[in-house]
């Protein structure tokens, strides 16, 4: 009878059936040893999240730049040379000056500003401002004619009065229907204290080409001495008592020696209406 197997053949594969026999072993042995025992299916899920670590990338501990804002164009600060001096009044313990800035004329009394500088004081020809602990000195301008329509105004003596520069004004004016009476007292106390007047009432020249010819009311305080003259806002002063007012030496003149007067008489102009205003001093 003959052999269904060869013998060599046999061994051979028993020999191979036994080696994979051992490689099954040692893979059970690994698994057991090595591998998570939760299944490497759970384990890649698991390692699946993703993981965020801060890094620094600069070598110095500064944070990045911002990014700066555009800034506005700074403005170019005043000169004192846009000031000119047009008149200078000065009585006792009030300095009171007009000067003109970008067209406009002004009245300053000491302490006051303009274009950031601040009137100190003033002499017979000239003012003293200061800005930024800096003192200023403009000197008084001249007409170009030769005339006298803008020049320095005289000091005044100061008053022998006993009253103060902030004692309570009792007078008072009345309206007697054509006519209105002041009291002296005002007019005293207002002599002496042209800085109130500012504060009351607001006063710029009015001009026709460059000739002046008068001062327009830009406003009057409510319920002031000022609105009780009658005057109001958009009013053009023509001239007072008889006299034009084509200068400001004109108009100082006149201020300087209204406490001595007995009435006044103003000419204005009020929209196209030209009006007198009557008053009586006593």
């Amino acid at each position: 009878m003959k052999h269904l197997f060869k013998p060599h053949i046999f061994k051979g594969l028993l020999s191979l059936l036994i080696l994979l026999l051992i490689i099954k072993l040692l893979w059970f042995v690994v698994e057991l040893v090595w591998l998570p025992s939760s299944g490497v299916e759970h384990t890649e899920e698991k390692s699946s999240k993703a993981l965020y670590y801060r890094a620094k990338l600069t070598p110095n501990e500064a944070p990045a730049p911002d990014k700066q804002k555009p800034t506005r164009p700074v403005k170019p600060q005043g000169s004192i040379k846009d000031i000119e001096l047009l008149a200078i009044y000065n009585a006792s313990d009030v300095t009171v000056i007009t000067v003109l800035y970008k067209n406009k004329t002004k009245v300053l009394s000491r302490g006051e500003e303009i274009n950031g500088f601040m009137l100190e004081g003033a002499g017979n020809n000239f003012a003293i401002f200061s800005k930024n602990a800096k003192t200023y000195q403009i000197s008084l301008i001249k007409s170009k004619k030769g005339d006298k329509s803008v020049s320095r105004i005289k000091s005044v003596p100061a008053s022998t009065g006993t009253r103060s520069s902030s004692s309570k004004v009792e007078g008072d004016i009345v309206d007697a229907g054509d006519h209105r009476i002041v009291d002296k007292s005002l007019v005293e106390h207002y002599a002496e204290n042209m800085e109130e007047i500012t504060k009351n009432i607001g006063i710029v020249e009015q001009k026709v080409g460059k000739e002046l010819k008068g001062f327009r009311v830009t406003f009057v305080r409510k319920n002031s001495h000022f609105a009780k003259l009658g005057l109001r806002r958009g009013d053009v002063i023509k001239s007072i008592n008889g006299q034009e007012i084509t200068s400001y030496n004109v108009a100082m003149n006149i201020y300087k020696n209204i406490d001595k007067m007995d009435g006044l008489s103003i000419t204005i102009t009020r929209g196209k209406e030209e009006m007198e205003l009557e008053y009586e001093i006593n």
